[in-house]
């Protein structure tokens, strides 16, 4: 099936009273969740990942559509309101949004995050549904060498572009590839890194890991951080939702922001900070008179563009994740857990085994959002409320049921203690600045990323050059260090300029000064009988 007769298949498996309730409660809980602050749609799927166990498959992954959505949406509130991303895409948003929130006007802000994500959610996930079988077509032809060069590009580019240090990156990255060495070695039948416990011959859980490090890490961070039991919510009672001016303002940002957002998710390009950047800094840059000087307090642009370009990102991270089976970001890693679990591998083969499942998650992805603007845009006072729990009783809630989670796994108490020992690593890397989503992809990717290797070397009988053999991982390779080098060289580039461009400034000033005070003598010498 290709492209749109796909997609209609996919609507025959969602459109049942089952799925549809399954998208709704998907919808529901995950706006619930995600209104939380700092839980984005990576922690809220992996709390609820141990409950699906058990459930029909499809349905399973139609519930998850329905959170993953509605965790970014619920991720736009918090941001807007409290000015606290649950999420990375979140934060260029909450500079102007929360700025319109605290002059009387943030229900339009929130209104514009919600269109612009319906509208950038819609066109791609209709583009996924366009895209996915061409690149299937393609990936079928690919061996071990070119894979394992997609996996490196994937490591890299989320280990060196994600946060705010490369080097933080890249060390939580190895430490996350570290923990997925441990367990036994499928080719040797070596136990490693299990420091004699048989209970890690199996290796770590990577639900266990990832509820760990998002959940219990966030809940010990904000216990040691917080500086009041109550959350200071900007009410948006009795506002006006967009005026047509507003959507005069909002539309174009939310094609650009769409367009800008769908092909940084298709390619590993470090996560959704990027593309949300990118909006913001657009949207600056062709706003005109007074508009530009409303950027940083309240301008509309600011919210409508980045918002779109974070939802559309979101969605183009499926691309890869479904093709190729590589996730570019944390919540597309916990998805990939989240087929594992079932037993299916994402990858070419799926898309022509499992043709039900992944045109019925597509489909349900449109349906979702559906959904969600109708759950959102009236009803988000609501929402809001959830944010006068007090805080100790809302991230109590949060660790036991993560406990529980971790618990419902395999049924161990082993699963506990690891959980609380990866909970307390959780917090040390946000304590000192080491972004997470380079850990949870090391830990997932890195065992198939081994096993490709190995793979390619056993092929060629333990010839390194085989890795860059084939004409598609050279370019792979070649545009990876485009990629990591170029932002490099245009910064220097711009400081040179800046340098050359100040020294000529200052040597015009000093040629001028040089030129008035020669004036200046000649006119005394003139002066003087």
């Amino acid at each position: 099936m290709e492209g749109l007769e796909g997609l209609l298949h996919g609507f025959s498996v969602a459109f049942t009273l089952q799925n549809l309730l399954f998208a709704l409660l998907g919808a529901f809980v995950g706006t619930m969740i995600g209104v939380l602050p700092g839980i984005g749609p990576a922690l809220t799927i992996a709390l609820l990942l141990p409950m699906t166990y058990g459930m029909p498959v499809a349905s399973a992954f139609i519930l998850f559509a329905g959170i993953y959505y509605g965790a970014m949406y619920g991720g736009s509130t918090t941001s807007i309101l409290l000015k606290t991303p649950g999420e990375s895409g979140s934060i260029v948003a909450a500079i102007d949004g929360n700025a319109m929130a605290r002059v009387g006007r943030g229900a339009a802000a929130l209104a514009t995050a919600a269109i612009g994500s319906f509208i950038a959610g819609t066109i791609a996930t209709v583009l996924v549904a366009m895209f996915a079988p061409a690149i299937v077509d393609v990936a079928v032809q690919l061996g071990a060498a070119d894979y394992f060069a997609l996996m490196v590009v994937a490591f890299l580019t989320v280990g060196a572009l994600v946060g705010g240090s490369p080097l933080r990156g890249l060390i939580s990255l190895a430490l996350g590839l570290t923990i997925g060495l441990v367990g036994i070695d499928f080719q040797s039948g070596q136990d490693r890194l299990t420091f004699g416990m048989p209970r890690l011959l199996d290796g770590i859980d990577t639900v266990v890991l990832i509820v760990a490090l998002f959940a219990i890490g966030e809940v010990l961070y904000v216990v040691a951080h917080q500086t009041s039991s109550k959350y200071a919510v900007a009410s948006i009672k009795g506002q006006k939702w967009m005026t047509g001016a507003d959507f005069r303002r909002s539309w174009k940002p939310w094609l650009r922001g769409t367009a800008i957002g769908f092909p940084l998710g298709v390619i590993p390009a470090g996560g959704s900070e990027i593309p949300t950047f990118l909006s913001y800094s657009l949207e600056k840059k062709l706003a005109k008179g007074a508009r530009k000087q409303e950027f940083g307090k309240g301008a509309i642009e600011g919210v409508a563009g980045p918002e779109a370009a974070n939802n559309a990102n979101a969605a183009g991270t499926m691309v890869p994740l479904l093709t190729l089976g590589i996730p570019t970001s944390a919540t597309a890693a916990i998805i990939l857990v989240a087929f594992q679990q079932y037993g299916l591998q994402p990858g070419p083969a799926l898309l022509a085994n499992e043709a039900d499942l992944v045109w019925g998650l597509i489909a349900s992805l449109l349906i979702g959002n559906l959904m969600l603007l109708i759950l959102n845009l009236p009803f988000v006072g609501v929402w809001v409320k959830l944010l006068k729990i007090p805080k100790p009783y809302l991230f109590a809630g949060i660790a036991t049921f993560a406990l529980l989670g971790a618990y419902a796994v395999n049924g161990a108490s082993f699963d506990v203690l690891l959980l609380i020992a990866f909970g307390v690593v959780g917090y040390l890397l946000r304590r000192f600045g080491f972004p997470i989503a380079p850990v949870v992809v090391g830990a997932i990717l890195g065992p198939l990323a081994e096993l490709q290797l190995r793979r390619a070397l056993d092929i060629s009988a333990g010839d390194p050059l085989t890795l860059v053999s084939s004409p598609f991982s050279v370019i792979v390779y070649i545009t990876l260090a485009l990629v990591l080098l170029l932002p490099g060289l245009i910064r220097r580039l711009n400081k040179r300029r800046l340098s050359r461009t100040t020294m000529l400034d200052t040597v015009q000033v000093d040629g001028e000064r040089d030129l008035e005070s020669s004036a200046t003598a000649q006119n005394r010498t003139k002066e003087t009988p």
